[in-house]
């Protein structure tokens, strides 16, 4: 894909996510809230592991319904550490991560859509007011060229994002790039367990709506083990797809009517945990006599 085409995916996503963010519109299609069903947010957030308590501190708005899974369960966040959230949306993990790290540790969401960071923003603040915290912060910019320094942050997380970006392969490296020898990787995307059918990969709407970016799982394998990461370990939730389709989301009806005969989305389309780390470089030393 030439620079051309991936910055037309880019303003696209852009496009799409600045209005969900400004009209609190669907990203699937007309019918719901959710990114990924029509299931209201919280429904959709206790259904793929988030706790109500972990939902009742949240700032109204913070749950837009744009998750595909749990990241911050994944991670096993300890206090004192430094996170950072790739598509930080309205802040929804960003939150849930500041709280499990404490106030002597810090969240950076980042995020390419302007309309984004600044709902996050007011957000941060109804957070600090609820939690006491001031642990959370908020930047503009692309996931392929990520506003923070080289090996500083303990955990990257991400949360249904990276399968929206032409350039994958480079969010890996900037992923590598930023964590901290032993620093460890907690994402939930979307990933293809076959390849969709073309009328899908060209939809507009499926490219908002997280599905036509997603790869096979095995170049997402691929990409995390040429980054430089260790230890990858993949998941695969197709149970989650399922749920999705049921809930007879208006994008999840197009997809339904492009696939072939037999066929659901499921067989397509699968909820994938992704963890993994970033080596430790070994030291070599000589001994004289």
């Amino acid at each position: 894909m030439n620079d051309a085409n991936k910055q037309i995916i880019r303003d696209q996503v852009r496009k799409g996510y600045a209005q969900i963010a400004t009209t609190g519109s669907s990203c699937c299609g007309s019918t719901g809230p959710s990114c990924c069903g029509s299931a209201a947010p919280d429904n959709l957030a206790q259904q793929i592991g988030h706790s109500t308590e972990d939902l009742a501190v949240l700032p109204d708005g913070a749950n837009m319904g744009l998750s595909c899974g749990n990241p911050n369960a994944l991670a096993a966040l300890q206090a004192g550490e430094a996170v950072l959230d790739l598509g930080s949306g309205g802040g929804f993990d960003v939150f849930i991560a500041g709280r499990k790290v404490g106030p002597t540790g810090r969240v950076i969401g980042v995020d390419m859509t302007p309309e984004m960071v600044s709902k996050a923003r007011r957000n941060a603040e109804l957070y600090r007011q609820r939690t006491g915290l001031d642990n959370v912060e908020f930047r503009l910019g692309e996931i392929e060229h990520l506003p923070v320094a080289d090996a500083t942050v303990d955990v990257v997380i991400s949360n249904c994002v990276i399968n929206l970006s032409p350039d994958k392969p480079q969010v890996w490296r900037e992923i590598a790039r930023v964590l901290k020898p032993g620093g460890r990787v907690a994402v939930s995307d979307l990933a293809l367990v076959r390849p969709l059918p073309p009328a899908i990969v060209e939809s507009v709407a499926a490219m908002v709506g997280c599905i036509a970016g997603a790869v096979l799982v095995s170049e997402t394998e691929r990409m995390a083990r040429e980054a430089g990461l260790v230890d990858i370990v993949l998941t695969r939730r197709s149970e989650y797809v399922e749920t999705m389709a049921d809930w007879q989301d208006s994008l999840y009806k197009q997809i339904a009517s492009h696939l072939p005969p037999g066929t659901k989305p499921g067989d397509f389309i699968t909820s994938l945990e992704i963890t993994a780390r970033k080596p430790v470089p070994r030291r070599c030393c000589s001994r004289t006599t």
